[in-house]
């Protein structure tokens, strides 16, 4: 029998099943648990499936809801990868099915599980909709000398990297989140998106520890772009970045990314991944001009009788005009109201 049981206190066996699975994710680790609760108060429900006395399988699962963004369980929110991670098919058929039962009891309109790699063969029921291409990762093997990552690179934009590197931009390599956030914000306020709290960086960073750094790029003594880089395993991830207007003039944005790769390749990690992204955007080409080809990521969702795939992005027609409004903002109304209401769309 598969049992399923709520995680505990105790994280040890549930993080070394991540560690040794090979579909594993940095998105899978324990320590999302306490960074969603204490920085979102979203009621998380993480759970281990056992079958004689071993831990076969995680569930990383979260109940997101708020009045204007609704009622969804996701896995994971405020990540790109998550959903069931176990050792077959029957595994994953009852986390998902407890998934579905957890989505029935909450009234939740929808689950959603954000898979890196399709889900096994007979894992899902057919009540597990695709969601579609919406989505593309960016992943690629990263060399161990700085030479090879930089033929990596096509030509042009290796020739802008190299302007970069020619520029004598400054780069620190340190935790300083608070620096890191006075960029991101305005970066963010420009897209406009919502910004997260600095206190949600700074519980990062607590969580992740010597597993996290930040990289920061500074022209003329100005501090111009900037990104919070996660590590696990062989991989090295940048997950929160940017840069301020004047970045690109100056190819700040470039050497950025460029010293964050030739970091981790010569420290060893040997994947580069730099995380997802919509179709059709600036960040999406930005990521193909680096040599990274998209994969689509294959998220699967379950929805509630008569509800809607939910549809909380950006391209979705209906948020066009607080997006257009949102860039308008003055930047310290953007960041009073960001952290409000960007709990809802993890």
């Amino acid at each position: 029998m598969i049992r399923i049981t709520a995680l505990g206190d105790d994280t040890t066996a549930w993080d070394a099943f991540v560690h040794a699975h090979p579909q594993a994710t940095f998105c899978h680790l324990a320590a999302w648990r306490r960074v969603i609760e204490a920085a979102f108060a979203h009621r998380t429900h993480y759970v281990l499936a056992e079958q004689d006395g071993a831990v076969v399988g995680v569930l990383p699962l979260v109940h997101v809801k708020t009045r204007l963004f609704g009622n969804t369980l996701v896995s994971n929110p405020f990540c790109v990868y998550g959903g069931p991670l176990a050792v077959d098919a029957d595994v994953v058929r009852a986390l998902a099915d407890h998934a579905g039962a957890l989505r029935a009891k909450l009234d939740a309109t929808a689950c959603e599980f954000r898979f890196l790699h399709a889900p096994e063969e007979g894992g899902l029921d057919e009540t597990w909709q695709e969601r579609g291409a919406l989505y593309n990762t960016f992943r690629r093997a990263i060399a161990g000398d700085q030479e090879g990552n930089l033929k990596s690179i096509p030509r042009k934009q290796r020739a802008v990297v190299r302007k970069a590197i020619e520029r004598g931009l400054s780069v620190v390599v340190d935790r300083n989140v608070d620096v890191l956030h006075g960029i991101y914000a305005e970066s963010v306020r420009n897209l406009g998106t919502p910004v997260f709290a600095r206190r949600y960086f700074r519980i990062l960073a607590e969580a992740f520890g010597e597993a996290m750094d930040v990289v920061t790029v500074s022209d003329a003594g100005k501090p111009v772009a900037s990104v919070m880089n996660f590590y696990f395993r062989d991989e090295v991830l940048p997950y929160y970045g940017g840069g301020l207007p004047a970045a690109r003039a100056c190819f700040a944005n470039d050497m950025m990314y460029w010293e964050t790769m030739k970091r981790a390749g010569a420290r060893g990690y040997r994947v580069f991944d730099f995380g997802r992204s919509k179709s059709g955007t600036g960040a999406f080409s930005f990521k193909k001009n680096w040599g990274f080809a998209p994969l689509p990521l294959p998220y699967r969702v379950q929805v509630a009788e008569g509800e809607a795939m939910p549809e909380v992005n950006p391209l979705n027609p209906k948020y066009r005009l607080m997006i257009a409004a949102w860039k308008r903002l003055p930047l310290p109304v953007a960041n009073l109201i960001g952290p409000i209401l960007v709990r809802g769309v993890g």
